[in-house]
């Protein structure tokens, strides 16, 4: 199987900050935080849930989710109760806690710990393999894919395309079942990948104000969602948010060039904003939208 992290994982945050010293030079006790954010995958699609923490003491009671919980340890030491055993989780650590198991979670001796956490529903990570997924080793060492999560989950709490969200974190799940679960991969091989391809191509640039969900781009063309991405990666080289934000951004240089302002061509192309906009211009050409629409005026005098 190739590597489905690729091309999906932008890089990673800084680590959790150091808090300053305090007068007598020893470290205070940095500010527990939690904080709940909700990303639609796809536009008009169901919500997922992501948690963003540090906890300092903070110890949670036995309890269990309807969903998986999927977690990245970005600091510290985590320690859980799951399974009659214990858990003990250091940054770049992935534990992945099954649907109605119970477990806790609280500091390692000594301090706290800082994660991020995912729940999303037993389909989101069974798309690509035949059965649904178990973990029978709940802690996971995959760096690249830690990275990856995190990344994503970064960006997703902040606020991203629904498309995007829909196609870069349903994936990295896919990812994390077929590699470190029990369930058998489903076909990678999609055919006629080219053709599905131009297809998805055609009706992202015909609906560029408001595109439609991956799973609906699916269901006519007989796929699942992961199926459709699969092919799309492997005829373009990219997800179909990055080629739809590219065709954007080329759409967009035009308006410039006509004269609009970046807030005007982002709307005229289909970005959220201004920013969207200014994040994907700055990837594809190296500068801001503004600046290119200074320099081509510039050139014209």
């Amino acid at each position: 199987m190739g590597s489905e992290t690729a091309g999906a994982a932008e890089p990673a945050e800084p680590a959790e900050p150091a808090e300053p010293a305090g007068a007598a030079g020893r470290r205070p006790r940095p500010r527990e935080h939690a904080v709940w954010t909700r990303t639609p995958l796809g536009p008009g699609g169901p919500a997922l849930d992501l948690l963003t923490a540090r906890f300092d003491r903070h110890r949670y009671a036995p309890h269990c989710h309807e969903e998986f919980s999927v977690g990245i340890c970005v600091g510290g030491h985590e320690v859980i109760d799951y399974r009659g055993g214990t858990l003990h989780l250091g940054p770049g650590s992935i534990v992945v806690l099954a649907p109605g198991e119970v477990h806790t979670g609280r500091p390692g001796a000594g301090e706290g710990y800082a994660y991020r956490a995912v729940y999303p529903a037993t389909h989101l990570l069974s798309e690509g393999t035949v059965t649904p997924p178990y973990f029978r080793d709940p802690v996971v060492n995959d760096p690249e894919l830690a990275a990856a999560l995190r990344a994503a989950h970064t960006e997703l709490s902040v606020g991203v395309d629904p498309l995007e969200a829909e196609s870069r974190l349903p994936w990295l799940l896919t990812a994390l079942a077929r590699r470190h679960g029990t369930a058998l991969p489903g076909r990678d091989r999609v055919p006629g990948a080219d053709r599905i391809a131009r297809a998805v191509r055609r009706s992202l640039a015909d609906e560029l104000l408001a595109p439609p969900s991956l799973a609906e781009l699916a269901a006519p063309l007989g796929l699942s969602r992961y199926q459709l991405l699969r092919a799309f990666r492997t005829s373009t080289g990219l997800p179909p948010y990055a080629w739809l934000a590219q065709y954007r951004v080329t759409r967009a240089r035009a308006h410039l060039e006509a004269g609009r302002s970046p807030a005007q061509a982002a709307a005229l192309v289909g970005f959220a904003d201004q920013a969207h906009l200014t994040r994907w211009f700055r990837r594809v050409l190296g500068v801001t939208p503004a600046a290119y629409r200074n320099s081509v005026q510039d050139s014209r005098r």
